[in-house]
């Protein structure tokens, strides 16, 4: 029996390779495109006319290739690979300047970013860093945190436990066991579990990739599980796992902390998504120089030098379809009306339930494999950001290019669970899960930039049900009694501040296009990582022409959507970008041992 399973999948795995090793397409990594690096742009009116380049029809470029729905960084960079490869693509906007979770905002003189606050495995030559130089032509620079770089702290004023994490692979491991002595065997294998766990990921992108017939063999047999240790552990809880492995509660704590940074609660996160996590920072952690906006920024250009334009001010209300149920591009609302735009090809950075539920007609929605998808994936949590200014230079105020991780306790599940589950007015009184980290000390462009101010970021989850009957008031104008809400919750976390406000929800809502408030897209508990949903959600949808990018097609944050962007672009291409993606980066590492230029 064993020797008949190990022959056909070996067998499998030769027929996976020579499919995933396929180059019939054109390559966007075929060389490097990296230049010298330019003076960085300073001046904001500058950078906003590229960032803010509002929806005409008459600036609508002339025989498009593909329409991309959505600015964030799944739709700018499918929309870059295709441009590499001479596509002449359009990216649409709802909001009234490009970037989605990538963009700054400014208030009262200080400037904000909404969702990027630290990056892995940006070392040189790592393919993600050789990724995001090639969709950026190496203009996008970044800046180490201090070391550590995430500060857990456990308990209340009078009891406050403070656990540093530090980076590299050896000093991780070696700091925690200093913090935690007679734990070193926990923590050992925690950490070998986790990298044999985060290792086995490749085979989630393989599955999005195979043709159906052969993804759905794999599922059904149960092969994709023997095959993949990433899926053998993807049904696995979190606090499952780190109970096995110690009964010291603040250790226990800080092997979960980092649960933030996807969005659920260890007892309903997998396992496996969390060792991807951990890994994801072992060697590091960067910030962009001169904030997230130098993102968008510098992907812009690229797309519009092949003929293509970002347009904002440009909410997408339907696809449209030919009566063959084709995507044929899209309407855009302009005022009280709509303007078509048409390309063969139309990609949706919108996410999942937006695309479905929302740009579909519904006739189209009802669709079995519509439904199916849909039933596989429900909503993430809400996000609950504020955002402090504050008067004084870090030296001054003390802020560090780190990130803290606040809980009242090492309980973390049964705060979570209370918190998410309580009334409003009680769970305003006890956030659980406080993140606080300063933007502007991350960023050494920031004293020229925004001489004597300084930022602080602090963010946490919220029950979009807390918000949702304020969803149609106007952004800048809501109730008091919303205000009086918002102001619950920033009264328990801060106070002595200059500028202080926060996004809640529904203001991700407005501003992102999340249905829910939600910061991860679709929901990432343990549902999320069955073979069965990874095989079935997939950058191809039921619609011929329409295709997925993101986060929902792959996994959420920042390294997640680039990584449903290159799955997204394999597919309409026909070549496995991620493997080009890794030949270039092992290129590139030999020619630097080499010497040459």
């Amino acid at each position: 029996m064993w020797i008949a399973v190990v022959v056909i999948s070996l067998a499998l795995v030769a027929i996976m390779f020579k499919y995933v090793l396929g180059t019939p397409g054109p390559s966007p990594f075929a060389i490097d495109t990296r230049e010298p690096l330019k003076p960085m742009m300073l001046d904001r009116k500058l950078k906003n006319k590229v960032l803010k380049q509002g929806f005409l029809a008459s600036k609508v470029p002339q025989d498009l290739d593909a329409i991309v729905v959505g600015s964030g960084i799944g739709g700018l960079a499918i929309a870059v690979l295709l441009a590499k490869v001479g596509k002449k693509v359009l990216v649409l906007e709802q909001h009234d300047r490009a970037g989605g979770c990538c963009h700054t905002f400014t208030e009262q003189g200080f400037e904000f970013d909404i969702g990027i606050h630290y990056i892995g495995e940006l070392l040189d030559h790592k393919p993600l860093r050789c990724l995001i130089d090639q969709l950026t032509n190496g203009q996008l620079q970044w800046e180490p945190l201090d070391n550590p770089f995430d500060k857990v702290v456990l308990g209340p004023p009078e009891n406050r436990r403070i656990y540093p994490i530090y980076s590299g692979k050896k000093r991780y491991i070696d700091e925690l066991k200093k913090c935690f002595p007679g734990e070193e065997k926990a923590i050992d294998e925690y950490v070998r579990l986790s990298k044999k766990v985060a290792n086995g990921v490749w085979f989630m992108v393989l599955l999005k990739l195979l043709p159906t017939p052969l993804a759905k063999f794999l599922v059904h047999t149960g092969l994709a599980n023997r095959l993949s240790s990433f899926f053998r552990y993807a049904s696995r809880s979190l606090t499952d796992v780190v109970n096995e492995l110690t009964q010291n509660k603040d250790l226990r704590a800080v092997m979960c902390y980092i649960f933030g940074t996807y969005g659920k609660m260890p007892k309903e996160a997998s396992f496996s998504m969390h060792s991807l996590l951990l890994c994801h920072y072992l060697n590091g952690a960067w910030y962009p120089k001169g904030g997230a906006s130098e993102i968008a920024y510098h992907m812009i250009p690229i797309i519009e030098k092949a003929g293509g334009a970002v347009l904002v001010r440009a909410p997408v209300n339907r696809i449209l379809l030919n009566d063959a149920k084709e995507a044929i591009g899209v309407s855009v609302l302009k005022g009280q009306e709509e303007v078509h735009v048409h390309a063969p090809i139309v990609i949706s950075d919108a996410g999942i339930f937006n695309t479905y539920e929302h740009l579909l007609p519904k006739d189209v929605q009802t669709m079995p494999a519509i439904q199916k998808q849909l039933s596989m994936v429900q909503h993430g949590d809400g996000g609950l950001s504020i955002f402090i200014g504050v008067d004084g230079t870090k030296e001054e105020l003390g802020l560090k290019a780190d990130n803290y991780f606040i809980f009242p306790e090492n309980n973390l599940d049964e705060l979570l669970e209370g918190y998410m589950k309580g009334n409003r007015e009680e769970s305003s009184k006890k956030v659980p899960l406080i993140f606080v980290a300063s933007p502007s000390a991350k960023d050494p462009t920031w004293p020229e930039r925004k001489p004597g101010k300084s930022t602080v970021t602090v963010v946490s989850f919220a029950n979009y049900a807390w918000f949702e009957e304020w969803k149609d008031d106007k952004v800048k104008n809501r109730s008091i009694d919303y205000k009086e809400l918002k102001e619950a919750f920033i009264s328990k976390i801060l106070e002595a501040i200059e500028y202080v406000d926060a996004g809640t929800p529904i203001t991700n809502q407005h501003y992102i296009g999340a249905p829910k408030g939600e910061i991860y897209g679709a929901d990432h508990g343990i549902p999320r990582f069955s073979v069965e949903l990874n095989a079935t959600i997939r950058p191809q949808t039921p619609i011929k022409n329409l295709f997925l990018t993101g986060q929902d097609v792959m996994l959420c944050g920042f390294a997640g959507a680039l990584t449903g962007a290159l799955t997204c672009g394999s597919v309409i291409l026909n070549r496995n970008l991620h493997m080009d993606a890794i030949g270039l980066a092992k290129r590139q590492k030999k020619k630097n041992h080499s010497g040459r230029p």
